[in-house]
Formats: C-alpha cells, sequence, structure tokens
C-alpha cells in the first residue's frame, strides 16, 4: 500500500500533459521503475545498517570483557584508537583494459606533442593494454568526517591518486575537504577516467592541464547556501603540483582556485549545469618546450555548460562542452641554466580551447561523437616580443559506440581523427575498451 500511495502523490506533483496518452503511460512506467529503485535501496540500507549494528555490538562486548574488573569509564579504549568500534569500509575495484590501434609508427606517436602548447607526448602505446584495476574505499569514521582513497593499480605499480577528507556535519552548508584530491576545477577534471565519457581526456585538458586531470594535496572549502537555485561555490589552497601550470617543488601552497556549480531544472525531464572556474599561481616548469625552464605566472580560466534530458531510465541525451583560457606570463630560459651560453627570453603566452560533446542513450546502448579544437580565440605565444607561427590549428574529432550489458559493464568502441600536432599529419586511431567493476561504489557527481 506504501508503494501505491507514493506514487499517486508523485501523480499528484507532476503536471498533467495534455493529449498524448503514450507520454503519460511512458512516464507511469518511470515512476513506478522509481519507486521500485527506490524501495530495493532503502531494504539494502536496512540491511547494511541491521548488520553493522549487529557487528558493532559484537566487537563491543568483546571488547568490554577483555577490559579487566575495575577499570574506570574514563580509561576504556573507544573509537578508531582505542578500537572498540569499527565501520566496514565500501570497497571497489574497477578495471579499465583497452585495444588500441594507430595507423602512424610507434616512434611517431612516441614523439607526437602539441607545440606551443606541451612537449609532453600522450605515449599510448599500440595494442593491448590494462590501463589500471582502480581500487576505491569509502567509509564513514564518525558522524563528523567521510574518508576517501582511490588507488589505480597499473602494470608499473601503485599510486595513491586521491585520500583525503570530508567533512559531514558542519553547519550552514559548510563542507571541508582535505589531503589529496581532483581539484574542483571544471566539470571533467574532477572524474576518474572510468567515469569519462571517452576513452581519453579531452584535447584543451591535455593541452593545459594534462592528460590524467590535476590531483594535489592541499584543502577545499565550499558553501551551499540556501538558494531557489542550486549554487555551490568552493575554493581550494593547494600545493600547486601538475607540471603544465605550477609544479613549483616547494614547501608552501602555490596554486589557489575558486570556482562556482549551479544546476537548473525546466520542464519535467531537463536539467542544466553551469558555472565559471578559475586558478592561478606560481609556474615553474619544463613542459613548454624541449631543453627549457620556464618561471612566472599561470592563471587559468574555466567555463562548464552541460544540458541533461533524460525522460526515462532507458532514454536520455546530454550535451557538454567546457571551454579554457591559460595565460602564462614569465622567462623562458633556453639551456642549461649553468651554461654561459644559455639565453634568456621573455615569454607570454595566452591560449585557449573548448570541447563539445553530446552522448544519446537508448536502452543499454550510448552513442557519442566529441569535437575538439585549440587555438579558438586565443593563440598567443610571443617570445621577447615576437609572436612565433606554431603551425596549423589543433583539432580532433571523436566518435564512440557504448554497450552496457549492466551497471558494472561497459564496453566502448571508439575511432579518432587527430591533427593536434600541428604538422598536418592525421593520427587515426581506434580504441576496443572494456570498464569492469566490483563491489559498492560512491555515486558520481550529477
Amino acid at each position: 500500500m506504501l508503494r501505491y500511495a507514493t506514487l499517486a502523490t508523485f501523480l499528484f506533483l507532476m503536471p498533467v500533459a495534455t493529449g498524448m496518452a503514450a507520454d503519460a503511460d511512458e512516464r507511469l512506467k518511470w515512476l513506478e521503475d522509481k519507486i521500485r529503485s527506490q524501495e530495493e535501496e532503502i531494504t539494502d540500507q536496512q540491511n547494511r545498517i541491521r548488520d553493522l549494528v549487529a557487528a558493532r555490538k559484537a566487537t563491543t562486548t568483546e571488547t568490554a570483557a577483555a577490559i579487566p574488573a575495575g577499570t574506570t569509564e574514563s580509561a576504556k579504549p573507544t573509537g578508531l584508537f582505542g578500537g572498540s568500534a569499527m565501520t566496514n569500509p565500501y570497497l571497489s575495484l574497477i578495471v579499465n583494459t583497452f585495444f588500441h590501434h594507430s595507423g602512424l609508427s610507434q616512434a611517431v606517436l612516441d614523439s607526437r606533442t602539441i607545440p606551443g602548447f606541451t612537449n609532453v607526448p600522450l605515449g599510448t602505446r599500440k595494442g593491448f593494454h590494462l590501463e589500471s584495476a582502480e581500487l576505491m574505499i569509502f567509509a564513514p569514521v564518525d558522524p563528523y568526517f567521510n574518508l576517501y582513497t582511490d588507488i589505480p593499480i597499473t602494470e608499473d605499480g601503485a599510486e595513491l591518486e586521491e585520500a583525503y577528507f570530508v567533512t559531514t556535519s558542519l553547519p550552514a552548508g559548510f563542507q571541508v575537504k582535505g589531503g589529496k584530491f581532483k581539484s574542483g576545477f571544471g566539470r571533467i577534471n574532477a572524474q576518474h577516467p572510468h567515469a569519462w565519457d571517452f576513452v581519453d581526456i579531452p584535447l584543451n585538458y591535455r593541452a593545459m592541464i594534462g592528460q590524467e586531470g590535476w590531483a594535489d594535496t592541499g584543502v577545499q572549502l565550499t558553501y551551499l547556501p540556501s538558494l531557489p537555485v542550486y549554487t555551490q561555490f568552493g575554493m581550494e589552497v593547494l600545493q600547486g603540483k601538475n607540471d603544465l601550470l605550477f609544479n613549483p617543488g616547494g614547501t608552501t601552497p602555490y596554486a589557489f582556485t575558486a570556482f562556482v556549480k549551479s544546476s537548473l531544472d525546466f520542464g519535467e525531464n531537463s536539467t542544466l549545469l553551469f558555472g565559471p572556474s578559475f586558478a592561478t599561481g606560481k609556474a615553474r616548469i619544463t613542459t613548454v618546450a624541449d631543453g627549457t625552464f620556464f618561471s612566472g605566472d599561470t592563471d587559468l580560466f574555466g567555463f562548464e555548460l552541460v544540458y541533461k534530458w533524460k525522460p526515462s531510465r532507458d532514454r536520455s541525451f546530454v550535451l557538454q562542452s567546457e571551454y579554457l583560457y591559460r595565460k602564462q606570463n614569465g622567462d623562458l630560459r633556453t639551456g642549461d641554466p649553468a651554461d654561459p651560453a644559455s639565453t634568456l627570453e621573455s615569454l607570454k603566452r595566452a591560449q585557449d580551447g573548448i570541447y563539445v560533446q553530446g552522448l544519446y542513450q537508448i536502452d543499454r546502448w550510448r552513442i557519442g561523437v566529441r569535437y575538439d579544437v585549440l587555438d579558438l580565440i586565443k593563440k598567443d605565444y610571443i617570445l621577447s616580443g615576437s609572436q612565433q607561427n606554431l603551425g596549423k590549428q589543433p583539432w580532433r574529432a571523436t566518435g564512440a559506440l557504448e554497450f552496457n550489458p549492466s551497471e558494472f559493464t561497459r564496453v566502448r568502441l571508439q575511432y579518432t581523427r587527430d591533427e593536434s600536432s600541428r604538422d598536418g599529419k592525421a593520427n587515426n586511431e581506434l580504441y576496443l575498451q572494456m570498464l569492469l567493476g566490483i563491489g559498492a561504489h560512491a555515486p558520481h557527481a550529477f
């Protein structure tokens, strides 16, 4: 009876469509599926709570029995450091494996860069790859903190990509995150590779932030005020460990960010997400060109825009774009700094780029297209007062077809025509990717 009473309430609150009975039937079916899914989730959470309570009682009983008679309350061990209370963490493992083929030789791929933006080659190897087995651990610490870790394990070893705490009980909509985490700058940057809509990161990210995004050590403060429209304000103080932006190598924070993220629902099935981002800091990088060292300042601006349409569980459309603009002013030293023959010149870079992608889902299938381009509006590379001619405009076009047998498996076929190296040579790439996940995974951002 509870399910049908809830269903009647939803139907009463929804706007009544005029005319089309088929739309009403589809909406009714969607609501029934939604309620059924919520009931299953509630049942699962109730079972988890029951198991946790039972485990805690058992642990507390065992610990109490081990405490010598006459021990005072203040001397009894409690919590993590006393060992009497334990919370089972949520564990998940996501395997990312793919096959890659290119029309270019491996030697050409290993030296292929984006002149004027970065001298770091993509370095994708042809053939079969186990990109990573990503171990994710999440658990509530106590009523005040949650703890998250993300450890990608590759054939070369393990890496601590993220390890941070998040507060859960600060007043007035404030939240603090601290540790090592992916910066809240932009939209895709905060996502892990398994959550990307394509095999690789967009071209403007690769050229200006890095091909795996920006994860750094520091602290983040966000504020979610009570407004009619969802709006989150955030700022970060970070160490500045990014080879394309900052990378100071010092002991004090060198990078600072600020961002705003808003969402607006309109109609019955549509949502618009948008917001600006800004990052600034000192730059000490060797990624401008081979044999150079750049010292100066970096400013990075971004704007994200996402439109989502989801009339049912089996059908959706997402249109997404991010614009990035990077400005760097400073000195570029060519050659060994200790060599008197090395040259020192001023360098001003003001460069931008954008990607636009669309993804349409029907049932278990999803088809996507993406277009990336650099030097869209700004392409300043001014060395000692002289604008440099770097070659053709970098761009890329991508198409992908996905099949999702379940929520835990994804198979993706992707084709990319890449002309980002400015030499006019096209890199025609083919990827066949498989993602498989097990365990309880924390939800992704909407």
